[in-house]
């Protein structure tokens, strides 16, 4: 793919190995398995582009205080217990830093959980939503919106522009149908892990590289031209 400059990631399901930071919310709250099946239909309307980031967002939220009214900063906390890095993930974060690359995450998940994530991988840069929270740490609504799933190139435009980087040497890396919006200009895309059949089906149509392995390290020979990870040993 010629010179890299920056890497930029997804995070829930290519960092880490869950499928949502906001279904992970949903499973915690039992409001993934509805009975009026409102959330698995709000979630078909948004990636279809059918209702905005933030009506998507005060949807959830009204259903998770259906269950639970008043809900802590702590209980959203408590959601991301146990999820740990996808395989490979802190190896190739490092190698790609220790050659000077510089490493962003770019997610529309929840900023709690994608903060830490980005602050145990020591990346360069994130972005991620989230929501208001009281003096006392109780959830009030959604934040306005920071990153749009479907318009994810937004930030890497910005991310680009801030640091004069040329979209030729940006490589993002994504698994769902809408992370292919992180592609910019002349910029490089792998599909990693596809989320869903629409995703693979998405990739393969992009005519972009495609990982179906849960194994990070399997990105590398499409970064750097045919190169197999380097042995860590």
């Amino acid at each position: 793919m010629g010179r890299v400059t920056a890497v930029v990631f997804d995070c829930d399901g290519v960092l880490t190995d869950n499928g949502s930071s906001w279904q992970n919310i949903h499973r915690k709250f039992g409001t993934d398995t509805a009975d009026d099946g409102s959330h698995k239909k709000t979630l078909e309307m948004f990636l279809d582009g059918k209702i905005t980031e933030e009506e998507f967002v005060e949807h959830d939220i009204r259903l998770w205080k259906s269950v639970k009214s008043d809900i802590h900063k702590d209980d959203i906390i408590r959601c991301y217990s146990g999820i740990g890095l996808i395989d490979g993930a802190r190896d190739v974060v490092d190698e790609l830093k220790r050659r000077g690359i510089y490493v962003a995450i770019v997610s529309s998940g929840v900023d709690l959980f994608v903060g830490a994530i980005a602050n145990m991988l020591k990346v360069d840069d994130w972005a991620a939503n989230g929501f208001v929270w009281d003096e006392e740490g109780y959830l009030v609504k959604g934040l306005p919106t920071r990153v749009y799933s479907h318009q994810k190139g937004l930030m890497v435009e910005k991310l680009a522009r801030i640091n004069d980087f040329e979209t030729r040497e940006i490589i993002s890396i994504g698994d769902s149908s809408t992370d292919l919006s992180m592609k910019i200009g002349e910029s490089s895309f792998i599909g990693f892990n596809p989320a869903r059949a629409r995703a693979l089906e998405s990739f393969r149509s992009a005519g972009v590289p495609v990982v179906e392995a849960k194994d990070l390290r399997k990105i590398w020979p499409y970064i750097f031209d045919g190169e197999e990870f380097p042995d860590q040993t």
